[in-house]
């Protein structure tokens, strides 16, 4: 990984611990990258990390900066959607970066494939990844091995997944902004896709919900196979009566044509894989777990 060039743009929200940073920005240093802060935290602004104006500026510049083959967002939260109408994906696409992200980043994901076709990442990012005070090394072994390519492999297992085999476009993220872009122009109309999904925080009834939107709009069953990551910081309460994550999913697989699988290592969690949005990827599930494999993506030079 010497001299790779990593610009660190922040479209969202702020870090809340400036040493955590400061060890991530160490951490890929000691790596042999350089890295290129265009994140301010003197500029942090409400709950976003800078004012829309100064965001779409700081995305803009690092997208420009020819140092830098790699763009690593510095977090999620919310922030993306403010900008979105105002961000060059154009430039964005012919600058050549690889952008990575997840969560409230999946906007950026969608809205660029949608406009151009080109394909970013979800992966980690700056805030809760690259600077963890004990880092993964699953997660810093599937980014560099993804950017690195050409292909790009994640091993997952699930309790009850179907028997799959299956190509198709590999696309999705955080289930709250894939719902979210739904019916606007920064959605990616994709058909024969393997989506992938994550949540946090989200009650099963709020995921049940927003898959069916989903599929009362069709979007479900012009997929090949919908793959679940991590679904977790939420609480049942009495009231449930034993509705829980299982019993939404088993509704759920009841309900949409479409295999769905769970056991995705991806979302808001220490050991997330990294995925390429956009990517052509084929998915083989079998009793002992199941194995995604990507290409025909962007890589480092």
């Amino acid at each position: 990984m010497k001299n790779i060039g990593i610009a660190i743009a922040a479209p969202a929200g702020y870090a809340q611990d400036a040493a955590a940073l400061e060890r991530g920005i160490a951490r890929l240093e000691a790596q042999g990258c350089i890295v290129h802060n265009y994140y301010d935290s003197a500029a942090t602004f409400q709950r976003f990390a800078a004012t829309d104006d100064a965001r779409l500026a700081q995305l803009h510049a690092a997208a420009a900066d020819p140092a830098c083959q790699i763009v690593v967002m510095l977090r999620g939260q919310y922030g993306v959607s403010r900008i979105l109408p105002r961000i060059d994906f154009r430039k964005m696409a012919d600058s050549g970066k690889l952008f990575v992200g997840y969560s409230d980043i999946t906007a950026f994901h969608m809205a660029l494939y949608q406009a151009t076709g080109r394909i970013s990442f979800a992966g980690p990012m700056m805030n809760s990844d690259f600077a963890r005070e004990e880092h993964s090394e699953y997660a810093m072994t599937q980014f560099w091995d993804c950017m690195l390519g050409p292909t790009h492999s994640v091993r997952g297992a699930g309790a009850g997944n179907p028997l799959v085999e299956v190509h198709g476009t590999l696309w999705g993220g955080n289930l709250a902004m894939v719902n979210h872009l739904l019916g606007t122009p920064y959605w990616p109309h994709i058909d024969d896709g393997i989506l992938f999904l994550e949540d946090i925080g989200e009650h099963p009834y709020r995921v049940e919900r927003m898959l069916l939107q989903l599929h009362f709009a069709g979007v479900l069953e012009r997929q090949k196979a919908i793959v679940l990551g991590d679904f977790s910081g939420y609480r049942l309460s009495p009231n449930d009566n034993g509705y829980d994550f299982d019993a939404m999913l088993a509704f759920i697989r009841a309900t949409v044509k479409v295999p769905v699988l769970t056991g995705l290592p991806f979302g808001h969690m220490k050991d997330l894989c990294t995925l390429p949005f956009g990517a052509q990827a084929h998915l083989v599930s079998d009793a002992e777990g199941f194995d995604l494999t990507a290409s025909g993506y962007p890589t480092l030079p």
